[in-house]
């Protein structure tokens, strides 16, 4: 069960993140509405929020979960693959230090966190190769987390997935042995262990989800998705992602949620 969530408010620099997406102009008022919004339903849910400063020169840093990982035996600190979000790493560690001990991706790796499915139940990584995570990076992730017990797998989405950002854009766990994906993912080799729902077809962005505590945050518009979850016994809640969606974000990457 999660007990805390890092989240960090976006700044006003948010209207020139990274996207490769035209989804339209970044309406800056809604996005905080939409943050806030998601920051409030984790505690509704029972988390302990901590809330960081925005970071006016990074602004993709409200996507906390891109530079790190975290398990219950440690924080790892990712390296991300776009130079402009490099610096953001020296401003997590601090938060992360009071809970866990900290490990490190280094040159040549890179790896972004939405590109790291943990499935603490199974002491299972599944590291998705894309233009953000390069081999070095998750071969080093992947021994990291050999010394705490998990077994680790790399897959390459170019070949898997390649309409999507990151794997978790693609693959997200819904509980301990269920996961819901896009139909691109759902032949995987590393996936097979697992029960697995598939998102409809055209409803692939709702594939990114994040359960909290027995609850299933969902974007809102995808009523397909939502009933999939439904019918097979999931509660669902629908979180506005408008804004966030513009930036190609999703719910995981917005916070760091701690056991």
């Amino acid at each position: 069960m999660y007990k805390h969530a890092i989240v960090r408010r976006p700044g006003n620099s948010a209207r020139r993140g990274l996207t490769s997406v035209d989804r339209g102009k970044l309406d800056f008022a809604r996005l905080m509405e939409q943050h806030r919004h998601y920051a409030n339903t984790l505690a509704r849910l029972g988390l302990e929020i901590i809330e960081l400063e925005a970071l006016e020169e990074f602004p993709d840093a409200y996507f906390t979960e891109d530079v790190a990982i975290v398990t219950p035996e440690a924080a790892v600190i990712m390296r991300p693959g776009a130079d402009s979000r490099r610096g953001e790493t020296l401003h997590i560690t601090d938060a992360l230090a009071k809970f866990r001990q900290l490990k490190y991706i280094t040159d040549p790796g890179i790896v972004d966190g939405g590109d790291v499915l943990i499935m603490e139940a199974m002491r299972h990584c599944i590291v998705g190769l894309s233009a953000r995570t390069n081999q070095p990076g998750a071969e080093q992730l992947c021994g990291i987390l050999s010394e705490y017990g998990y077994r680790g797998d790399i897959v390459d989405l170019g070949v898997d997935a390649p309409e999507a950002l990151h794997f978790k854009s693609s693959v997200n766990f819904i509980d301990s042995h269920t996961l819901l994906v896009t139909q691109s993912c759902f032949h995987l080799d590393c996936l097979s262990a697992y029960r697995k729902l598939v998102v409809p077809e055209g409803e692939e962005y709702a594939a990114n989800v994040v359960w909290i505590n027995g609850t299933i945050l969902i974007p809102d518009g995808y009523p397909g998705t939502q009933r999939l979850l439904e019918e097979n016994g999931f509660q669902t809640i629908e979180m506005p992602v408008s804004e966030i969606s513009k930036m190609e974000g999703g719910l995981t990457c917005l916070s760091l949620r701690l056991t």
